[in-house]
């Protein structure tokens, strides 16, 4: 499928380098929290895409395969390897403007975002990993289950399992902003 997509020469393939880049490293950030673990992932995300061009099917879009190779690449190497996960401040940002905060604000959303950054910090990967491709990428569940690679069902029991473990968590932070 690849080759008659003309994937299968150097020019095509680093368009598709450009072309999922930064979504993929987006995404990559996502699920490492910081910038030397994203770029890292990025790049061996788009090395393990290189090598497996011949397992892209085409039954799904590129860019779902690319996020799927993200997930099973992030995951493996949480098995490898412990990578520190804080949550990016950009997906719970309780942080309050600067011209309109005071010390006092500055140190509650500072506590905040270090108790939701611990919260996500306790999800396993696969969860880590589904709560991100639903909530950060705002993808259809069944999306989310083609990049993972796993059943419609898996996803919703993932999702789950992930609201469940931050509402206990965090519910108290719900209760004190009403």
């Amino acid at each position: 499928m690849l080759e008659q997509a003309g994937f299968h020469n150097g020019t095509a393939f680093r368009e598709v380098v450009r072309e999922h880049q930064r979504g993929v490293y987006a995404f990559a950030l996502h699920l490492t929290g910081n910038h030397h673990d994203a770029e890292d992932l990025s790049q061996d995300v788009f090395i393990q895409a290189h090598r497996t061009l011949a397992s892209f099917r085409g039954d799904g879009s590129l860019r779902s395969w690319l996020l799927r190779i993200t997930v099973n690449t992030f995951v493996s190497g949480r098995r490898k390897k412990s990578l520190t996960m804080v949550q990016p401040r950009d997906l719970f940002d309780h942080e309050v403007a600067s011209d309109q905060a005071g010390p006092e604000q500055d140190a509650q959303a500072t506590a905040i975002r270090l108790e939701v950054e611990r919260a996500l910090e306790d999800l396993s990967p696969q969860e880590r990993a589904a709560f991100a491709l639903r909530f950060h990428s705002d993808l259809p569940v069944r999306e989310v289950a083609e990049a993972m690679g796993v059943a419609d069902g898996t996803v919703k029991s993932l999702l789950f399992r992930a609201v469940q473990k931050l509402r206990r968590q965090l519910g108290h932070l719900v209760a004190d902003l009403t």
